[in-house]
């Protein structure tokens, strides 16, 4: 069937209001979907009508996998944590890092691609992933290529709420989170990770941070195997070290090197709209990048295109466009500048 076709269906046992035969072809639809590759709309229906089961549920109880019992979570608990649900088209050829970052997140990402066969043979999964190293060389964009390979939804979590003037309130929180995320087989991405688990001198809320780390740690370890929670991080040396220990995966981003600047450029001219208007002068700009994010080069980069296209006078027919070299140079010692601040 095509889609019209199942929005039919959909329809006709709407109206005739046949649960049942109603649910089967909503899952009809979230195959079909992936299979047409709309995999962001098959992740989004598929979110919705695990809502609806868990809301028609008269125990109040949902049932994870095969083992895992979760008390049912009023939504309206968790607005404040959440700071977005998202799907993600991103892949592995949508990052550039360097090869041993590369290789452990396709190790990361091939386990629960084949966590059927790990549990064949009773090996344990890898799903608790922390990812660190300094701002803009892509923590969060890695997150995104797990849940875009994986085809999972990602729950951000908002941090600052959660560490708030109601610290007390903290370990239950994060357990909602947790227990919501195992029910909708969503990903947890923690960003700034070292709020909740720094191990500096707290004052009269020390105690209350140590009951926020012995929660993590708790929750860690009754994680569901095809659960993931990844947490992000520019400071590594913050965190307890028994928070450190629970992680089956760490990985440390850093800085570019000229080849890795080459790389990004090159994913970022890919349309082939743009190219350089001297190569000689984009090369000298290359190793001046050097000490700058993957984000702040494409950053500058994107930038200078614009402008470059806005100062062009060109007739409509033309496709091709010259980015002038002379703007991005400057972009990129305005960012060094402003970063040195």
């Amino acid at each position: 069937m095509s889609q019209f076709d199942y929005i039919k269906e959909i329809a006709k046992h709407g109206l005739d209001n046949d649960q049942d035969k109603l649910q089967s072809v909503l899952n009809e639809l979230v195959e079909h979907s992936k299979k047409t590759k709309k995999v962001n709309f098959a992740i989004q229906l598929q979110s919705i009508l695990k809502d609806s089961i868990r809301q028609q549920s008269s125990s109040g109880l949902a049932k994870v996998g095969s083992e895992k019992y979760y008390q049912k979570i009023d939504d309206k608990e968790l607005q404040d944590l959440i700071l977005e649900k998202i799907t993600s088209d991103y892949s592995l050829e949508n990052i550039i890092a360097d090869t041993k970052v590369n290789d452990e997140l396709k190790y990361f990402i091939e386990e629960h691609q084949k966590i059927e066969l790990l549990q064949k043979y009773n090996l344990p999964v890898s799903n608790k992933l922390l990812l660190y190293g300094p701002s803009g060389c892509g923590k969060t964009l890695a997150s995104y290529v797990i849940a875009g390979e994986l085809k999972k939804m990602m729950v951000v979590i908002n941090l600052g709420a959660i560490v708030s003037s109601k610290l007390g309130e903290t370990s239950k929180n994060l357990s909602k989170i947790f227990k919501q995320a195992a029910l909708d087989d969503s990903i947890i991405f923690l960003d700034e990770f070292d709020s909740i688990g720094k191990v500096r001198d707290y004052g009269q809320d020390h105690g209350e941070m140590k009951r926020v780390v012995n929660t993590i740690l708790q929750l860690f370890d009754y994680l569901p195997q095809s659960s993931i929670v990844i947490a992000a991080t520019n400071q590594r040396e913050m965190l307890d070290s028994a928070l450190l220990r629970r992680f089956d995966n760490i990985i440390g981003f850093s800085l570019p090197n000229e080849e890795e600047i080459k790389s990004l450029i090159k994913l970022t001219l890919k349309g082939g709209n743009f190219s350089f208007d001297k190569k000689t002068n984009a090369n000298k700009i290359i190793k001046e990048s050097i000490g700058l994010s993957y984000y702040s080069v494409q950053k500058t980069l994107i930038t200078a295109i614009k402008r470059s296209l806005f100062n062009e006078e060109r007739s409509s027919k033309n496709v091709h466009y010259k980015i002038d070299t002379s703007i991005w140079k400057n972009l990129i010692k305005a960012e060094k500048m402003s970063l040195a601040k």
